[in-house]
């Protein structure tokens, strides 16, 4: 880092990129949270989407619960069967386990859910998994004034980051859930900082 000073205000700064922040404090600022984070609900939508990371295709698998909580993410090179199942098995260990998953009609899905879940229904009916894809255009859209994604490091960081927020500003943390939407990102931040 470099320092210069303020203009007139004789006051040193290091200049760091927002970036740096970003890959840096994102990961510390969801773990410090975790324990404040409200339970998963019981009925799943799961999909995957594609982003650019450095001009390829490259896959972020996404699961939402009913109340609209991101339950988990995951950013893969592939868009194959082991992706699928890494990414199920995760998600599984952020919460209870579902009593019902809405997929897409791909062909992982059903063996996923009856593996890891044979008690749980599986929805597959068309139009049924659009909480899921609406969430999908809301992270494309934070995506769509950056000036891309050139790691895949960087990808799975922004996909958590972007996640930890939605989750904030929705209401799914308890140190945020009583504040009003527009104070709940400032006041986790100001919460959690001090545990860093």
């Amino acid at each position: 880092m470099w320092k210069s000073c303020w203009p007139n205000a004789g006051i040193e700064v290091d200049h760091v990129t927002v970036y740096r922040w970003v890959q840096t404090f994102t990961p510390e600022f969801i773990d410090a949270a975790r324990p404040a984070r409200h339970a998963t609900g019981d009925r799943w939508f799961v999909d995957e989407t594609y982003v650019k990371v450095a001009g390829r295709r490259t896959y972020l698998y996404r699961a939402v619960d009913q109340y609209g909580q991101v339950i988990d993410v995951l950013v893969s090179s592939r868009r194959d069967a082991a992706a699928a199942r890494e990414f199920f098995v995760r998600a599984l260990r952020c919460g209870s386990s579902p009593i019902e998953v809405t997929s897409d009609r791909a062909a992982v899905y059903p063996l996923l859910v009856e593996e890891f879940e044979p008690a749980a229904r599986h929805v597959t009916e068309q139009y049924a998994n659009n909480p899921i894809e609406a969430d999908h255009a809301r992270f494309k859209a934070r995506l769509r004034p950056m000036l891309g994604l050139k790691r895949l490091a960087c990808a799975r960081t922004i996909a958590a980051g972007h996640a930890f927020v939605q989750n904030l500003r929705r209401g799914h943390y308890a140190i945020t859930a009583d504040l009003p939407v527009q104070d709940r990102v400032r006041v986790a931040f100001d919460n959690l900082a001090p545990s860093l």
